[in-house]
């Protein structure tokens, strides 16, 4: 292995190198090398880029809705003239194969588009003569600096489209506090930015550090806004500590997807859809389908299909073409995976098919966890409650559409729900009843376009407003109301009453 290249951070649009003692490893999930470090930048160069956003956030902020959306067309050519060298490169550092970490890229892309319709999507409302001689405007105004703490998982998506197109095309500046363990693909973003985006000085920057100097983004009077992407536990107390301090939050947290699969359901395309979206991103996602509540009357048909299915899966180098499912991101969660498959197993389920010791011949040194499938799993064994993260299917058997979502919505959490059934009656109950901020009927991952919001709920959500649609637009901006009132002869004369262009009344 040769030398490991140091990265360094962008501020005000120049890449610097830090003065940390502290570096932090990306590796090649596939092969197990190390692939570059990253500075823990240091609480003075986590600063350094709060200073650089607000400095350049008066003049962007006041740049003109036309021009913004020009440098977003723009912007939105060069990712995808890049999409092929950033989807090689997510592939190398997360594990991804070729055809899910180009989805990375492109669901970056997707946002960039939608933001594109900004003189249309910031459009406020307004009235002539609300009251007599009064007119009234709304408009909808940037708030300044924004954070963005981003997971490993969607290294393009997650920040460059979750965060970025819509914060900046309404007018704010950003500070994006990249994962660590997966840096690289945003790190190429954030040059491709500078280099050919054209865009002015400190509207992004870019830092990697420890949550130790990512506190500031929490208690920073500079800082309006932070969008979290990650853990429950942290994203309660990133909600909790910034909303005090004044800030808004969006947090996305923690998953546990169920599907409720009835015994009218088209089984082969359910199982199908069953494996896309459990064993898809190697699980690494929280719109992932871990979990399969299914009809007793079709559970051993259900579980048979989906071990024949699984067991065909090309389990290989993330970035070779013929990979189905790649690696997880570090030898650390590949323990962390394999040890909740254990505990499945102390809890009391049945193994169906073990993943645990799949080796790739050549890569040895990666990452691997193949497909894993647990049946009969129990109310109370925690493997079926918590989120694991990786490719594992979780089978809880049940006797009808009632039980079902009974143990669906007894989860705590509720980013996403699926039903799989031909039966509009019950496709419509569930659609009415389930917890799941995202609900498929038939549809495996029922992630929204851009053009709606990512709705999470309950534990899988702390906020009023998610990302994307128009909820993106009202939480990256705030309203500003206008009464106007021009003086004629009589209203020059008349008295002011207590409030002035009150409705008025007979």
């Amino acid at each position: 292995m040769g030398t490991v290249i140091r990265k360094k951070y962008c501020v005000n649009g120049e890449w610097l190198e830090s003065k940390t003692d502290k570096w932090m490893e990306v590796t090649n999930s596939s092969t197990g090398e190390i692939m570059a470090e990253v500075p823990c930048c240091t609480k003075e160069e986590v600063e350094s880029a709060i200073d650089a956003a607000q400095e350049a956030f008066p003049e962007w902020s006041q740049l003109s809705l036309s021009k913004r959306t020009q440098l977003m067309f723009n912007w939105r050519n060069i990712l995808v003239a890049h999409l092929d060298e950033l989807t090689l490169l997510c592939s190398k550092e997360l594990g991804k194969n070729l055809d899910e970490a180009k989805g990375d890229i492109l669901k970056a892309i997707e946002p960039t588009e939608h933001a594109c319709s900004l003189p249309t999507l910031i459009q406020g409302d307004a009235a002539l003569q609300v009251t007599s001689g009064f007119d009234t405007a709304t408009y909808r105004m940037p708030l300044g600096v924004v954070a963005g703490i981003v997971p490993f998982n969607f290294p393009a998506m997650i920040p460059w489209g979750w965060i970025v197109p819509m914060a900046i095309a309404t007018g704010n500046t950003v500070v994006l506090k990249a994962a660590s363990q997966t840096p690289l693909t945003s790190m190429r973003i954030m040059e491709l930015f500078y280099e050919e985006g054209g865009f002015p000085k400190g509207i992004v920057n870019l830092v990697t550090c420890s949550r130790r100097e990512s506190e500031i983004f929490l208690t920073d009077s500079r800082i309006k806004a932070v969008t979290f992407v990650g853990t429950t536990d942290t994203g309660k107390y990133i909600y909790s500590v910034a909303a005090a301090n004044g800030k808004r939050v969006q947090a996305q947290t923690e998953a546990k997807n169920h599907a409720l699969v009835l015994e009218d359901a088209d089984l082969e395309s359910a199982v199908n859809a069953i494996i896309n979206s459990t064993y898809g991103c190697a699980g690494m996602r929280c719109m992932a389908l871990p979990v399969v509540v299914v009809q007793e009357s079709i559970a051993d048909k259900l579980v048979n299909m989906l071990k024949e299915k699984a067991q065909k899966l090309v389990v290989g180098c993330a970035y070779s073409p013929e990979t189905q499912l790649g690696p997880v991101v570090s030898a650390t969660h590949k323990k962390r995976v394999c040890d909740w498959i254990q505990r499945g197993i102390d809890e009391g389920a049945e193994l169906v098919l073990d993943g645990r010791d799949i080796v790739v011949p050549g890569y040895e040194n990666g990452f691997f966890v193949g497909p894993t499938i647990l049946d009969h799993i129990k109310p109370g064994m925690t493997v079926g409650d918590r989120e694991i993260f990786g490719p594992v299917t979780l089978i809880k058997r049940v006797n009808n559409f009632e039980e079902g979502l009974a143990i669906m919505n007894n989860n705590p959490f509720a980013n996403g729900s699926v039903i799989f059934t031909q039966n509009g009656y019950y496709a419509r109950q569930f659609e009415l009843l389930t917890d799941g901020g995202m609900v498929g009927i038939n549809v495996g991952i029922p992630v929204p376009s851009a053009y709606f919001p990512f709705s999470g709920n309950k534990a899988s959500f702390f906020g009023d407003l998610h990302v994307l649609g128009k909820d993106g637009i009202r939480f990256y901006t705030r309203a500003k109301t206008v009464t106007k009132h021009w003086y004629d002869e009589h209203s020059r004369t008349a008295a002011v009453s207590t409030w002035e262009g009150t409705v008025e009344r007979d």
